[in-house]
């Protein structure tokens, strides 16, 4: 299961991947209806592998919660993100039997619940684990004289950037005035 391609950006529905770098952000594709828009180095950004649940011991990873609820369907899709919060709940914890429920909230459990049903229902879940040497995705920002500046970088820490400096990308349309 490799989520470093797949990104959640706050205040926007559903998952996203990466597809392109652009001056001031990055080129993303909707995982839901494939729809692809530029998400601004502004937004809030978080890489589905940076992201951990809280529990009684150490912080158990979203990779690893996925996993066990994949492990529990048997593949197939969780209950809906939309179910009673005690249903929610209990589900939880029987997936992570020591979930931190004082620090976890239903609204953490339901998105998810949310995120493994849209990645199950995209085929980016997978019992087997990437092979070594596999591209990989690391998104950082870097505080520099000009601001804030996005990198994506590979499994060898090097940047990754756009073949052109003016890359035509399918779907997505310029914003702003202009003859």
């Amino acid at each position: 299961m490799d989520l470093t391609k797949v990104i959640a950006i706050s205040g926007f529905p559903g998952l996203y991947k990466v597809v392109a770098q652009a001056t001031n952000g990055f080129i993303v594709e909707s995982l839901i209806d494939k729809k692809r828009m530029p998400a601004y180095s502004t937004y809030k950004i978080s890489g589905l592998n940076e992201i951990s649940m809280f529990t009684t011991g150490e912080d158990k990873p979203l990779k690893d919660v996925l996993k066990a609820i994949f492990d529990k369907e048997k593949g197939q899709p969780a209950p809906d993100h939309k179910s009673a919060d005690d249903l929610v709940i209990k589900y939880f914890t029987d997936v992570v039997p020591d979930l931190d429920k004082e620090r976890v909230r239903s609204s953490d459990m339901k998105k998810a619940l949310q995120w493994y049903n849209i990645l199950q229902k995209t085929d980016l879940l997978t019992a087997e684990e990437p092979k070594e040497g596999d591209d990989k995705l690391t998104i950082g920002k870097e505080h520099g004289p000009g601001g804030v500046k996005l990198n994506v970088k590979d499994t060898s820490g090097k940047n990754i950037k756009s073949n052109a400096p003016h890359v035509k990308t399918q779907g997505v349309r310029k914003i702003g005035g202009g003859s």
